[in-house]
């Protein structure tokens, strides 16, 4: 139950860190914002890199900023989602062990 559990978190860390990097890709080589699948997955990601906005100021370069600080949340959100999947899958091996059953000569 845990190894799924951790598969499922790997998983959502994967979803969300290519949805940040296809929308920093999009929006460094000036994907039409009208699109809107563009649009949407520019959305996503902008939501999704919230807490790391402005972390990195490049004055005069609105594209480096954005990859920088886009690049950043990715990391952040690999490194986290797997300690937690790390963490989660440890706990199935230290949980309840079955003892081997003692071999009984007849």
């Amino acid at each position: 139950m845990a190894y799924a559990l951790a598969r499922a978190v790997r998983l959502v860390v994967g979803i969300v860190v290519l949805v940040i990097v296809v929308g920093g890709i999009l929006f460094v080589l000036s994907a039409n914002p009208s699109n809107a699948m563009v649009h949407d997955i520019h959305d996503a990601a902008s939501v999704l890199v919230g807490p790391f906005r402005n972390v990195f100021s490049i004055s005069g370069h609105p594209n480096e900023t954005l990859v920088a600080n886009w690049g950043l949340a990715a990391i952040v959100y690999l490194i986290v989602g797997g300690l937690i999947a790390g963490l989660i899958a440890r706990t199935a091996r230290r949980g309840v062990r079955r003892r081997a059953r003692p071999l009984v000569a007849k």
